[in-house]
């Protein structure tokens, strides 16, 4: 008998009908095991950044002795008000930053170094511009200069109060929602199982299953965007993935520029750090010992009124002194709301001549779209619209999550059931071609090293795949 020949082109079609469907096996298995076991870390992250920024009016009533004032008539000079906080102080006091009150009926912020103060946290004697009383002490946090609760829900937020350690539950969640909201996306456009059971009256297990699949699907393509924008603007906030991406918008040239407050003008423009606020950094030891510098309440005035004279116009501005002689003076506008104001200048506290001036009209694109990103994860660039629109996706995400729990639960396997080997990511693995093979390993690499949190997840997820399959391998 003579073998039968198969055409090349029908080979090549069976060969492309595996790779696709190994691929959807292994892109469900994936989305599973994200689902199931990084779903408890999306859930926190996604709520407790809810809270925070649900809170912003909630802390105004929190802290409104501190943050307003009803008194009348004509403010006093900054220099006065920032006098009144050095004598409250009492002598040795550090000022950090002085936050002029941005409207008549809130208080002035002087801020003051403090040696229980964590990092980016400051000590704030809140100042009446009217009659010069002090309304308080606050510990305040970053350029955002939040207060001790929504501080608290930041921290909760970022790390679970656990410190530098427990940041790696928000890169961890960050890390993988982008892939899980791709994923998702991919499995409803490709797959060609039934969405819905026609003709089911009674609540059947397989029902109840299809409708909680109905709202899971339903709820990850309304928030797809979002969660695809959290995921980034997330990631550039933390620890190990974030300064991979600092390193790749140095090598690129795309990061903020920040005003020079060298007086010599031999030093280049320095970089901003958009997240400063999140991270401790340590200032490298001089070769020289630059002359300190005297600050007097009275340069306050000058040097604000020489920044106003250069279009900083803003109403929230933050005026931050410099202890050597050999630094300008930065005179900062912290608005984030839409329309961004956050031009700055370097004035010398000597002759109070403006030396270098950064305007956001002229910053590169990408460093604009990073600001936005950032002040709208933060939920302050279009004020309260901003904050409904968060808590809803924040919201929506933690629902999703529950739903895709239910789901599970509705199709666990039961406790003696045997495993199956279809049921692991190897299975999938074994039936893509080589070709294919070698091109994901290429991406889970690079993936691994740009985002080493998922990296090692992933590495402990193919670990416990591969001692499944081979359990489920010997039993069958």
């Amino acid at each position: 008998m003579s073998e039968k020949i198969i055409p090349a082109a029908s080979v090549a079609r069976a060969e492309t009908t595996q790779n696709s469907q190994a691929l959807m096996h292994l892109l469900r298995r994936l989305h599973f095991y994200i689902g199931l076991f990084i779903g408890p870390f999306i859930f926190v992250a996604a709520l407790t950044g809810t809270l925070y920024v649900l809170t912003p009016q909630l802390e105004n009533q929190l802290y409104q002795h501190q943050l307003f004032t009803d008194a009348s008539g004509a403010d006093h000079p900054l220099s006065q008000q920032v006098d009144s906080a050095l004598r409250h102080m009492g002598n040795g006091a550090h000022i950090v930053a002085v936050r002029p009150a941005p409207t008549s009926g809130e208080t002035t912020r002087v801020m003051f170094r403090d040696a229980d103060a964590g990092p980016s946290e400051t000590r704030a004697v809140f100042v009446d511009p009217k009659t010069l009383e002090i309304r308080g002490e606050l510990m305040v946090y970053g350029t955002s200069g939040v207060l001790p609760f929504r501080t608290w829900l930041d921290y909760l937020h970022r790390s679970l109060l656990l410190g530098d350690a427990g940041r790696n539950y928000s890169e961890l969640a960050a890390s993988w929602l982008w892939i899980a909201a791709l994923g998702g996306v991919a499995l409803w456009a490709l797959s060609r199982t039934p969405r819905r059971t026609a003709g089911t009256r009674k609540p059947s297990k397989t029902g109840r299953f299809l409708r909680q699949r109905y709202w899971h699907t339903t709820l990850g393509l309304a928030l797809f965007l979002g969660l695809v924008f959290f995921s980034a603007t997330g990631l550039t906030w933390s620890n190990w993935a974030g300064n991979n991406i600092a390193q790749m918008r140095a090598h690129f040239g795309w990061l903020t520029p920040s005003v020079n407050t060298r007086l010599d003008s031999s030093d280049a423009m320095m970089p901003m750090d958009e997240h400063a606020e999140h991270h401790q950094h340590g200032m490298a030891m001089a070769a020289h010992h630059p002359a300190p510098a005297t600050i007097t309440p009275a340069q306050f005035d000058a040097v604000l009124a020489s920044a106003r004279q250069t279009d900083i116009t803003a109403g929230k501005v933050e005026i931050r002194p410099a202890y050597t002689a050999d630094k300008a003076w930065t005179v900062s506008e912290i608005d984030r709301s839409w329309p961004t104001q956050v031009d700055a200048v370097a004035v010398n506290p000597v002759n109070f001549q403006v030396v270098d001036k950064v305007e956001f009209a002229r910053f590169g694109l990408l460093a604009k779209l990073t600001r936005w990103g950032v002040d709208a994860h933060m939920g302050v660039l279009f004020g309260l619209a901003n904050q409904l629109v968060l808590a809803l996706f924040g919201l929506g995400l933690c629902v999703m999550v529950v739903v895709g729990y239910r789901m599970w639960w509705l199709r666990r396997p039961a406790i003696r059931q045997q495993a199956n080997p279809a049921d692991t990511l190897m299975y999938g693995w074994r039936r893509l071609s080589i070709s294919l093979r070698i091109l994901l390993a290429a991406i889970s690499l690079a993936l691994a090293y740009s985002l080493p949190v998922m990296g090692v997840s992933l590495l402990l997820f193919l670990l416990i795949d591969i001692v499944r399959w081979r359990a489920s391998a010997r039993i069958g």
